[in-house]
């Protein structure tokens, strides 16, 4: 499962796929609607979904992407919990998923948030398997290539602007 491009936007809902970066911000796309939007580094604090990791017993972390390979392994066999479940289900919920994850680390807050993310990106359809996501991230480069190629001014243009 590949999570590069994604970022979580603070005071945004949902996921966004970075676009383009820009000194003052980022260009994002919505992973729902696909619309793009413009967000400000002023106004939001942008968290990339493959720099998150979970603290486990040992003192390391696990990656996120990790964990949402777990969840896709046993999705046939445990199912999500609910928004509205009780801390202890979250906690027994990803005590079956990541096993030696640390209880006093990790809040309910990160177990909801990541449980909350799984299920959005699995309903969108962006739990695949590697091979997948890798020919579909090499479209998704050469398509932010050409975005980013024409939001930046030609040389000729400017040249015929003095």
């Amino acid at each position: 499962m590949k999570l590069k491009g994604l970022v979580a936007v603070t005071g945004l809902p949902g996921l966004y796929k970075m676009i383009a970066n820009r000194k003052n911000g980022l260009i994002v796309e919505n992973l729902a609607d696909k619309k793009r939007s413009f967000a400000s580094s002023r106004q939001h604090q942008f968290t990339p979904l493959e720099s998150i990791g979970m603290y486990t017993d040992d003192g390391e972390t696990t990656e996120l992407r990790n964990v949402f390979q777990s969840m896709l392994d046993k999705l046939d066999n445990l199912a999500l919990p609910a928004s509205n479940d009780s801390s202890d289900a979250f906690h027994q919920y990803f005590a079956e998923i990541l096993s030696n994850y640390d209880r006093d680390r990790v809040h309910t807050g990160d177990i909801k948030k990541a449980v909350k993310w799984f299920a959005y990106l699995h309903e969108l359809g962006y739990t695949t398997a590697e091979e997948e996501a890798d020919d579909a991230e090499n479209a998704d480069d050469a398509e932010i290539a050409e975005i980013a190629d024409e939001a930046e001014p030609k040389e000729e243009e400017e040249k015929t602007a003095e």
